[in-house]
């Protein structure tokens, strides 16, 4: 059974309210800390993780969870990802560096799994109050209205993001000038969660992405898969939360999907 899914969004906006948005352009620099060069971590993405957790824990006893930062602490939790029991896989701060440059661009995420299958994913925008949520086989839902994606007619003039690094190197030169060419092409938001909603939305119509974290990408391909469109990794093969192989792409629906990946990986 997936937990009540407003129970979790009460939860995701409490903790944004109290750990999250109070810190949001107020961080002392002691509060931003360096994980690895270029990757930061601060002080409200480990106070909404433990609040998160503490909730979830409540509202289903026994169910692991498992939390960006806390994976950071002990990379053996990553293994629990292969196991077929429920789980919680949870992004206390979603953008973390836009948030600690007071950026707006950044979210909480949360995702619900079982049998290694996303089952629900929330995403929320604290600044813009927006909360997105979709259960598997029910929709997706922006603070209560649904989202459709609309089918494009041709992939010529869409709009997307790309992660070049999927490609071979030596491909790469030519791939831009061609791609430059055929579609509109943005530059990352650094914020997964922040793109999956622009997808889902239709403002973008395809993303792809290299490194498949799963508490970057759980909760936005339920989402964007419930709203009409279709993501697959590059090779063809269905997203699995517990596999950290490279290359995701998102797009309106199967038929575009294929026109896609087809331009992409011709000579």
């Amino acid at each position: 059974m997936i937990p009540d899914p407003d129970k979790v969004a009460d939860f995701i906006r409490e903790t944004a309210a109290l750990d999250v948005l109070p810190r949001f352009r107020t961080l002392a620099s002691h509060e931003i800390i360096e994980k690895s060069p270029g990757d930061v971590v601060t002080v409200a993405d480990h106070d909404a993780e433990e609040r998160l957790t503490r909730m979830l824990n409540g509202l289903t006893p026994g169910v692991l969870v498992v939390g960006e930062e806390a994976v950071h602490g002990d990379a053996s939790l990553l293994e629990k990802l292969d196991s077929d029991e429920p789980m919680w896989i949870l992004d206390p701060v979603d953008g973390t560096a836009n948030f600690a440059a007071g950026r707006p661009i950044f979210a909480v995420m949360v995702a619900y799994v079982t049998e290694g299958k996303v089952r629900g994913g929330w995403i929320y925008a604290p600044v813009a109050d927006e909360m997105v949520v979709a259960m598997d086989g029910e929709g997706t839902l922006l603070n209560g209205a649904r989202l459709g994606i609309q089918c494009p007619g041709a992939i010529e003039g869409l709009k997307g993001r790309i992660n070049y690094g999927v490609f071979d190197e030596h491909r790469r030169p030519a791939l831009r000038k061609r791609i430059a060419d055929t579609f509109e092409v943005d530059k990352s938001a650094r914020c997964a969660g922040h793109e999956f909603v622009t997808l889902a939305k239709g403002e973008y119509d395809f993303r792809i992405y290299k490194r498949l974290w799963a508490w970057d990408h759980a909760p936005g391909t339920l989402i964007h898969t419930e709203a009409g469109g279709y993501s697959a990794r590059i090779d063809g093969t269905p997203y699995k939360p517990n596999e950290r192989t490279e290359g995701l792409m998102c797009a309106p629906n199967r038929e575009s999907w294929d026109e896609i990946r087809d331009f992409m990986m011709r000579d």
